[in-house]
């Protein structure tokens, strides 16, 4: 287990036991981690930036435990996802540059993580958003289970976008399965030859 990550992790569970966090009804305090791309220090309200208001937020870090010395082990999506759930550095793992959109999940399945950790320690864990670290093996069936993902990491929910926006196939993933999917129109995709008349 990497030590310096069960140290953060610690550190951030008892920092949020402050009178400042509502508890959840087990006694833990609530722990939401907001991991943003293309969001910086100065970007919002609460901390002072002004051309943009981010009110919820605000309300947010107002209620809770705000961090004013952070710092990031990559300038890029994939490297700084993995660096933060494992605590390892991006470099001493291969494929955690930006992954493409047929990636093989990166974080193997019995990998301490952040979510493991939190999950042992008696948290539902979740995530919901841009994912961009990987999914199944690397030949990845889009209209069956899809696995090994979040939910073999540590977290026991998941939705999410499985790269960016540009990278198909463009669906949202709940759990192991493909949000609306239809059997009578299944997922084609291929990284290196087009479908039909039309590029992916």
């Amino acid at each position: 287990m990497n030590r310096r990550l069960l140290a953060a992790v610690a550190a951030l569970v008892f920092l949020l036991g402050s009178p400042h966090a509502s508890p959840a009804a087990d006694g833990l305090p609530n722990v939401v981690l907001i991991y943003a791309d293309d969001i910086g220090y100065g970007d919002l309200s609460c901390y002072g930036a002004t051309l943009v208001k981010t009110a919820n937020l605000d309300r947010l870090a107002a209620q809770g435990l705000r961090f004013t010395d952070a710092h990031s082990p990559s300038a890029t999506c994939t490297p700084s996802r993995y660096a933060m759930l494992t605590g390892q550095y991006a470099w001493r793992q291969r494929g955690t540059g930006i992954a493409p959109g047929d990636a093989a999940a990166i974080i193997r399945p019995g990998r301490t993580t952040m979510a493991s950790i939190l999950h042992d320690a008696g948290y539902t864990t979740g995530v919901v958003g841009k994912w961009h670290l990987g999914l199944g093996d690397g030949k990845i069936d889009w209209n069956g289970p899809i696995k090994p993902g979040p939910l073999e990491i540590g977290f026991d929910y998941c939705f999410l976008i499985p790269a960016t926006g540009d990278r198909v196939p463009c669906v949202y993933v709940e759990n192991h399965h493909v949000v609306g999917l239809d059997p009578q129109d299944p997922i084609k995709v291929s990284f290196g030859k087009p479908v039909g008349d039309d590029p992916t």
